[in-house]
């Protein structure tokens, strides 16, 4: 870990069966909601001082670009006013400040310019950016909120990974909603690979 303890987590919320969209990206199952009588609430005053913890956020374009469609239908700009990288080679809009796009190699802009700028950094999608944390050695602990329903088919959680990745589980939540969280901390050692993500990868949600 840096010298400032930064800490990278990958944060994902998916279906039982491992799929963050399905094939053609939808997303509209997020919604769905169960009631498990002996889980916690989601207060929002939890929630709001919880978000207020992170310090920038980091994701692949068709993240980005789904997070642009829930603000368009009115829904809000759900990363508020935290500095928000988009790691993408296609040129995409613009719409506030505190975006910022990159296309590069990904160990150094994390190890070389996040960790020493923020405590708390957030990859939030998709499958091949998690994944290519996770091969390079990146990330700290993965949340995997898993919603109470099976897709089928779609767009993995993880994507691009050529190792086994050993975690130790440090704490599991279940709400009311049915959701279930689970934290985990990165045991695997950090690699020593190029972390070049290539313009095909860096466009993944």
């Amino acid at each position: 870990m840096a010298a400032n303890d930064s800490r990278v987590t990958i944060h994902m919320v998916a279906s039982l069966d491992g799929f963050i969209a399905r094939k053609d990206g939808g997303v509209e199952w997020l919604e769905t909601a169960d009631e498990f009588a002996d889980g916690d609430t989601l207060e929002p005053g939890f929630v709001e001082a919880f978000l207020k913890t992170i310090d920038c956020y980091v994701m692949g374009s068709r993240t980005y670009e789904t997070a642009l469609n829930f603000e368009a239908k009115g829904f809000g700009w759900v990363y508020g006013d935290k500095p928000t990288y988009v790691l993408t080679s296609r040129q995409l809009p613009r719409t506030r400040d505190t975006v910022e796009f990159y296309s590069g190699n990904l160990a150094q802009f994390v190890n070389g310019h996040l960790r020493p700028r923020f405590r708390s950094v957030w990859i939030v999608g998709g499958g091949t950016v998690s994944g290519e944390c996770l091969r390079l050695g990146l990330a700290d602990e993965v949340c995997y909120s898993i919603l109470p329903i099976l897709i089928g088919n779609g767009i993995r959680f993880f994507e691009s990974l050529n190792r086994d990745i050993a975690l130790h589980l440090a704490e599991v939540k279940a709400y009311k909603s049915g959701m279930v969280e689970l934290r985990y901390e990165v045991r695997a050692p950090r690699g020593d690979e190029s972390g070049r993500i290539h313009a095909n990868k860096t466009g993944a949600s």
